[in-house]
């Protein structure tokens, strides 16, 4: 039989380049899509001999033209991983309906429209617990939500409201499941990418730590690979933050 085929939305950098690792060396071949990442994403594609696809998740025109084509392409197709997202504070005071809307497409939208073109294919699958999705969700919109969040905080909750609906519609041959980080890889820029901003984070986590990306990457392999009788849960990530 040929190796199980993982998709991992955003797969080029920090936690989706960690998933893809993390799946490889349990013995997936990683199809990874990108945006803007187009050199980094063709170099672990490389280095995993997997496959890197273009995707625009604001753009649902392309998400529905890779949906149709990549199943077609593909030898099989047993893991979906949800993991590319756009993450911002949007104040009130500045916010915009086209934030808002941006927010929910790449959040929310495109991972179901990209579920329900690979859905068919993920039925499919020869994996023992059959096909499997995990979106990459968020613990602060689980019932811990953050100031000036809005936007973001919505869209996980409708990530979150999807794994749960699509659960029942994909079952028994697909698994969906989420993961609702707290912090496992700071931001590069901009909002809590300073040393300040951490330590005031951290002090509410009874870890006293921030996750890794590889934190995240093992979770997403347990869920997919070796979870075989969950569905439908959403497991926070967040060193106990959720409780602080």
């Amino acid at each position: 039989m040929s190796r199980p085929v993982a998709i991992v939305t955003g797969g080029a950098k920090r936690v989706g380049a960690a998933i893809c690792r993390e799946l490889a060396g349990a013995g997936c071949e990683v199809v990874l899509t990108y945006r803007d990442s187009e050199e980094e994403a063709h170099a672990l594609a490389r280095e995993l001999n997997g496959r890197a696809v273009p995707l625009d998740l604001d753009n649902l025109d392309d998400v529905e033209r890779v949906g149709v084509s990549l199943p077609t392409e593909l030898s099989r197709v047993d893991v979906l991983v949800h993991n590319a997202s756009v993450y911002g504070p949007t104040p009130l005071t500045s916010l915009s309906a086209e934030d808002a809307l941006r927010h929910y497409r790449v959040n929310a939208l495109a991972p179901l429209l990209l579920t329900r073109a690979l859905a068919a294919r993920l039925r499919e699958s020869a994996l023992p617990g059959g096909g499997a999705v995990v979106a990459m969700a968020d613990m602060h919109a689980t019932g811990r939500p953050r100031k000036d969040f809005a936007p973001y905080s919505m869209s996980k909750a409708a990530l979150i409201e999807m794994v749960r609906t699509l659960a029942r519609d994909l079952a028994p041959r697909v698994r969906v499941n989420a993961i609702a980080p707290g912090v496992v890889a700071w931001p590069d820029e901009g909002y809590e990418s300073d040393r300040d901003a951490q330590e005031a984070y951290l002090k509410r986590v009874p870890l006293r730590r921030a996750g890794t990306p590889e934190d995240a990457a093992k979770a997403v392999r347990w869920l997919t690979l070796d979870a075989t009788y969950i569905t439908g849960e959403t497991i926070r990530l967040d060193g106990g933050r959720w409780l602080a």
